[in-house]
């Protein structure tokens, strides 16, 4: 559906025609620009948009069904661009990504908006306190949307380093890794890392683009896109490359304490088994001086002295003391 459509003179947001094409016409002749913001359209909705708007079919195609990676696009009539805000869970360790697409146009800005985050009515609402920003035009809408993204990237870093660190804590806690569900909650975090990398990832390229800093067929200047706005581009690049350095870091770190809290669950184990092994030794000795003097033979030792049991018991009880002591000693008990 569409959420907003405002024109916008000289870093103001103005009144005007509710149809796409006249709106389109006044922010051209007012040299101005017109930005549509959409959550969710259906094909039917989005035609119009697209008519009006003249806008590439295979970006449509992307916008229309979502699941992209970030990604920037350069199109005959119009720049189209990706991006997946992150949000983070702390109760359920869970990480969702909506996805932002912008249509950048000469005197327009259409942005899709799928997912359940609001952060583009926040967008608008500041841009709309900062009319001298504003007045440079849709640049400044694409540079608004890529620097709140980015700054949320850092909120949800730090989110997912302090619940690391309390994951790594109670790993490495004395009762020695943990309950025996925490192998499944290291797994799980490192999922929830994977698919925040999915979409910091993929943007470092479309920022250096837009930043003017591209490597090899990307270095040439992006139509739509004001060259004054580089060094704020290059602004968010440098928050991005901070966000990527620091999800590698936090993956690292995770498959670290994964395979720390395995090692200990295998020495943990090792230790068992040598309680377990020392335990049926101790009872191996009485078994096999019961299980001889059971076989009814005869002609046994000290068979008919009066202490001959009281001292077979004796000997057991000894036997089981030099036994613990000796496992005692190995720190097998």
């Amino acid at each position: 559906m569409i959420v907003d459509c405002g024109i916008y003179r000289g870093g103001h947001r103005t009144e005007g025609p509710e149809d796409f094409s006249d709106a389109l016409a006044e922010a051209r002749a007012a040299g101005g620009f017109v930005w549509v913001g959409l959550h969710e359209p259906t094909e039917q909705e989005f035609d119009l948009v697209t008519e009006e708007f003249s806008l590439h079919p295979l970006a449509v195609e992307d916008a229309l069904k979502a699941h992209q990676r970030p990604k920037l696009e350069v199109y005959d009539d119009s720049l189209f661009a990706v991006l997946k805000p992150v949000g983070y869970e702390p109760q359920s360790d869970e990480v969702s990504a909506g996805e932002i697409m912008i249509f950048l146009g000469d005197s327009f800005v259409v942005t899709v908006r799928h997912g359940e985050s609001d952060g583009l009515a926040v967008v608008r609402h500041r841009l709309e306190q900062e009319p001298e920003m504003l007045g440079k035009g849709p640049t400044s809408v694409l540079y608004a949307i890529a620097d709140a993204t980015v700054d949320h990237y850092l909120d949800v870093a730090t989110e997912l380093q302090t619940d690391l660190e309390e994951l790594e804590a109670e790993v490495f806690s004395p009762d020695r890794g943990g309950s025996r569900h925490t192998a499944s909650r290291i797994y799980n975090f490192k999922r929830q890392i994977t698919e925040f990398r999915r979409a910091t990832g993929p943007l470092a390229v479309p920022m250096a683009r837009l930043g003017g800093t591209g490597v090899g067929a990307f270095t040439a200047t992006v139509p739509f896109v004001d060259d004054s706005a580089h060094p704020f581009f290059r602004d968010v690049s440098d928050h991005l490359t901070r966000v990527n350095e620091s999800v590698e870091g936090l993956d690292r770190l995770v498959s670290d304490i994964l395979s720390a809290h395995l090692a200990q669950t295998s020495v943990q184990q090792n230790d068992d088994m040598r309680k377990i092994s020392a335990w049926a030794a101790m009872a191996a000795i009485p078994t096999m001086i019961a299980g001889i003097y059971g076989m009814n033979f005869d002609h046994m030792p000290e068979l008919h002295w009066i202490w001959s049991y009281p001292a077979v018991i004796g000997l057991m009880a000894v036997l089981e003391v030099l036994l613990y002591r000796q496992f005692k000693r190995r720190d097998w008990l």
